[in-house]
């Protein structure tokens, strides 16, 4: 197995981390009824995206 021959230092290392981040979604109001939707996503309420409706919604 492989071993390091030399200590990497903790600037080297955080250096290589600073893209291991996670990001928040972004989030949007649906032009149809108002719930947040994350971009580019159909609207889990209604089932609109983009002003069309895309998924038949059942009334409850």
């Amino acid at each position: 197995m492989a071993h390091p021959k030399h200590k990497i230092s903790k600037q080297r290392r955080d250096k290589r981390r600073t893209h291991d981040k996670l990001d928040v979604p972004t989030l949007a109001a649906c032009s149809n009824c108002g719930a947040t939707v994350m971009y580019h996503h159909v609207c889990p309420e209604c089932g609109y995206y983009r002003g069309r409706q895309i998924i038949e919604k059942k009334l409850a």
